[in-house]
């Protein structure tokens, strides 16, 4: 049987994200998303499913990782996000004074929680939040967590579906340490990959250039401070297209000659989700 690990506690949304990418997989959660990679890499037959971009909170912070880990990526998945304000059974809103969740949930039910006059508290993780306030018993608290947190946790849902706005989506990546990609045909794939120019006036610009001469779309381009530094810069970035393009070929061929890091992160399915956030 194979293995997925995530970062946070059973009923997290990267939980729910594994169970719908492989149902029949060992699911077991880390500490931190660098036991995840540690893992990983450690471990050949193994896979992580880790969020790495929210569409409405952007970045989760994990492309530290990403760059010193370099695990080959598999997949996409875009999760939807449900928030739940989840207590003890037979509590109403009204009793709640204290909500407990993870500080991106927290700010995506803002609305809620400053309606409801609640007191904020940040935790790690969502369904943490949930186990913490399973084992308290008080009815005074709450978390903001998954659907599954509570049937997990022995919670009731008090309110479902509280977060600022209505389809919101996590995007997950999942990786490993074995290199695989897709055979190249008429399906619509993304290349992923890091890259860190070199050290010249002008250089990302000159380095983009192939890929508007060869009319290649890039979908993410971010740029990141190494480690301890505040000068010197790695860049994260996404294409449309099979490696195995003519187009894409050249494009990073004209990239590579302005690099002095350059890694392919990754080939893989586009979610056809794309599409419909399109």
């Amino acid at each position: 049987m194979s293995k997925i690990y995530f970062q946070g506690t059973f009923g997290a949304y990267s939980h729910i994200a594994s169970l719908s990418i492989d149902p029949i997989a060992e699911i077991i959660p880390c500490k931190t998303f660098d036991e995840c990679f540690l893992k990983a890499s450690n471990e050949e037959d193994s896979k992580i499913v880790i969020p790495e971009s929210n569409r409405i909170t952007g970045n989760i912070g994990i492309e530290y990782l990403i760059f010193k880990y370099r695990l080959n990526i598999y997949a996409e998945y875009f999760q939807k996000i449900e928030h739940n304000l989840l207590g003890q059974p037979g509590v109403k809103v009204k009793d709640i004074k204290e909500v407990y969740s993870h500080a991106q949930a927290l700010s995506q039910c803002s609305k809620f929680i400053k309606e409801n006059n609640l007191n904020e508290n940040v935790r790690a993780d969502t369904a943490g939040s949930a186990e913490m306030i399973s084992k308290n018993k008080n009815k005074y608290e709450a978390a903001i967590a998954s659907s599954l947190s509570a049937t997990i946790y022995g919670l009731e849902i008090i309110q479902k579906n509280i977060e600022n706005e209505k389809g919101n989506l996590t995007r997950f990546l999942v990786m490993g340490k074995n290199i695989l990609q897709p055979d190249f045909s008429k399906k619509k794939y993304i290349t992923s990959f890091l890259f860190k120019l070199k050290s010249k006036p002008a250089a990302l610009y000159q380095s983009l250039g192939g890929f508007a001469i060869n009319g290649v779309n890039l979908t993410k381009l971010q740029s990141y401070p190494e480690k301890n530094s505040f000068n010197s810069f790695f860049f994260l970035c996404d294409l449309d297209g099979h490696i195995e393009e003519q187009k894409v070929q050249k494009s990073l061929e004209e990239l590579g000659l302005h690099c002095e890091d350059f890694h392919v992160l990754g080939v893989f399915d586009a979610d056809p989700i794309r599409e419909k956030k399109s």
